[in-house]
């Protein structure tokens, strides 16, 4: 659990890289999440909507981020985390989420820090996004 004594801006948070993507992966993502949208699933509407094949869902990816963001603090600390969405995930990318602190303050006593977050394929980036989160 991080230590606001141990935290500094700059600071990297520990990478996290998924498995390649799987059309299995998707069909589980969809039963779990309730987005049964086509195009993450369908490999002939992916293809009429101009696509090469399926793509995964966004907020897959972003609860990839969300993982990586819990492996380094608990969940009961996080105050706020969003993201955009700036790129596709393809069938057999791995997610690589990473992370590092923006910002550190105190408030009242108690030590804050934003982190600016990122998914990126071996393509490109496809998520920027930030947390802020309470610090010990």
């Amino acid at each position: 659990m991080p230590k606001a004594a141990d935290c500094n801006i700059g600071d990297e948070l520990p990478v996290m890289i998924t498995e390649p993507i799987t059309r299995h992966s998707l069909a589980m993502y969809c039963g779990a999440s309730g987005d049964h949208n086509p195009i993450h699933v369908d490999f002939d509407y992916a293809k009429e909507a101009g696509l090469d094949d399926v793509i995964a869902h966004g907020m897959l990816s972003m609860g990839y981020l969300g993982r990586m963001l819990t492996n380094w603090i608990p969940q009961t600390q996080i105050r706020s985390y969003q993201a955009r969405f700036t790129a596709m995930t393809h069938i057999g990318e791995t997610v690589c989420c990473s992370g590092r602190i923006a910002n550190k303050w105190e408030k009242e006593g108690r030590w804050f820090a934003r982190i600016e977050l990122f998914a990126e394929t071996p393509q490109s980036q496809t998520i920027i996004g930030e947390a802020e989160v309470f610090l010990e």
